[in-house]
């Protein structure tokens, strides 16, 4: 029997399921690191091939989970640009051919695979193309104003500008079970490992309840919702959501709007709403931040590995975006085909050892399987941010200068107090229960327990 008769037909109900239960993130996203692929960028043929080619590359520098942009065929009606909207779909079990043939992608997720990388596909579960088979064969599908099929609405009624697509009809329980059997395609055909939902919070947070619990029959994945929220965690529905609000925060302390000490006011924030095993996703970048406000080094000017370092090593799991490890310096087109100039892969390094940071340190690993950030406090807490997180005798102490100009500190250690080797610099520090620090402009220092 199919999942979605199966979730549908009460055989397996979720309707009301018991908080708790043991639907929970992969084991093997304990210490993850994750990685968004604009398939139509990231290499000059902008294939799956192309991808695949990049894939020993990716595992080298520390990649554990790539999510790929979506890889469906884009509708053309209403298409915005020469190539159109990634998001437009006009299928949701095929392959945009100008990326490969089905098989091509199954051998790209196998190849990731043997690599030691998982894989996650971008899902858009709100709307679909205007030339969706759906429109045509079930129009009762779709949302519809004034008795016409509408693009989605905000919530207040207004055009959210998505013009190149329709909007779904959760009220419609056929619809949802088509949703879920296109879904499970995926995973049936294809061995795949998760999804990243587009504007989770467009959907009705029933049907992300009855989802999770109807895939786990096939395989348990690992879930990431495009949206900020604590209620997408009950029942276990997602292992992720973005944090948004961490990202601009961190914009605003680098224009100098507020200081460091926002960053508390936001952690105590999340810590209230949500559990520790509700994985926030960190990032200074990503395709919509990319391409519509600006690029890493518009938003972070010289700033931009001091807060990587932020967003790498506190509680949550770290996003790179396609081309960050090349010094990305343009905003890459949404519509259009723009490959990503590689050059010479300047960052590299730097990412490589702040993810193997994460591998190796447990402190620093997701969720329960590591630890929850404690800040520690300086004579300069409004420009500098150091904060510890420890696990048993694993200790990590990151100390940034969340400012512009050269600042003079005293760090108190506290129960941090120890001997630690800077993991950039190669040398080994002392902290005693007051150390004085000076430094530079963004500068920052990551201190570890040598294992």
């Amino acid at each position: 029997m199919a999942l979605a008769t199966l979730l549908f037909s009460g055989h397996l109900s979720c309707q009301n399921p018991r908080e708790g239960a043991p639907l929970v993130m992969p084991e093997w996203a304990k210490n993850a690191t994750i990685y968004e692929i604009n398939v139509r960028q990231f290499s000059p043929e902008g294939t799956f091939e192309g991808v695949a080619k990049q894939l020993n590359r990716l595992k080298q520098m520390g990649v554990d989970i790539i999510w790929l942009m979506p890889i469906h065929p884009i509708s053309k009606a209403k298409r915005k640009g020469s190539v159109g909207s990634h998001y437009s779909v006009a299928d949701y079990t095929a392959v945009n051919p100008d990326y490969g043939t089905l098989d091509d992608f199954k051998s790209l997720v196998l190849r990731a695979h043997n690599s030691g990388i998982k894989v996650i596909i971008d899902w858009v579960p709100n709307h679909t193309g205007w030339d969706h088979p759906w429109i045509q064969a079930h129009p009762e599908w779709y949302t519809r104003v004034n008795g016409q099929i509408t693009e989605p609405l905000n919530p207040d009624g207004t055009s959210t500008g998505w013009t190149d697509v329709a909007d779904l009809n959760y009220d419609n329980r056929e619809m949802r079970r088509a949703m879920v059997e296109a879904l499970d395609f995926w995973v049936r055909e294809a061995d795949l490992d998760g999804y990243r939902m587009d504007v989770a919070g467009f959907v009705p947070y029933d049907f992300w309840y009855e989802l999770r619990p109807a895939l786990h029959q096939r395989k348990q994945l690992f879930m990431l919702a495009e949206w900020e929220d604590p209620a997408l965690f009950k029942h276990n529905a997602f292992d992720m959501c973005y944090g948004w609000e961490f990202h601009h925060v961190m914009k605003r302390i680098y224009k100098g709007e507020v200081n460091a000490n926002q960053l508390d006011t936001l952690l105590a924030k999340e810590r209230r709403e949500y559990a520790v095993n509700h994985l926030k996703m960190r990032f200074t970048s990503n395709h919509d931040e990319n391409s519509w406000n600006g690029t890493e080094s518009e938003l972070f000017g010289d700033a931009i590995n001091t807060f990587f370092v932020l967003s790498a090593l506190i509680d949550g799991m770290p996003l790179m975006y396609n081309g960050q490890e090349s010094m990305l310096d343009r905003r890459l087109a949404f519509f259009e085909k723009d490959p990503i100039d590689w050059k010479k892969y300047q960052r590299e390094t730097f990412f490589r050892l702040l993810f193997e940071l994460k591998h190796q340190h447990e402190a620093l690993w997701n969720g329960s399987f590591g630890a929850v950030s404690e800040r520690l406090r300086t004579t300069r807490d409004d420009a500098v941010y150091a904060f510890a997180r420890r696990k048993g005798k694993d200790k990590v102490v990151v100390v940034l200068n969340l400012s512009a100009e050269t600042r003079e500190f005293t760090l108190k250690a506290g129960k941090c107090a120890g001997n630690y080797t800077d993991a950039f610099l190669g040398r080994p520090i002392q902290l005693k229960g007051k150390t004085n620090f000076k430094l530079a402009p963004w500068e920052y220092r990551v201190l570890v327990v040598k294992k």
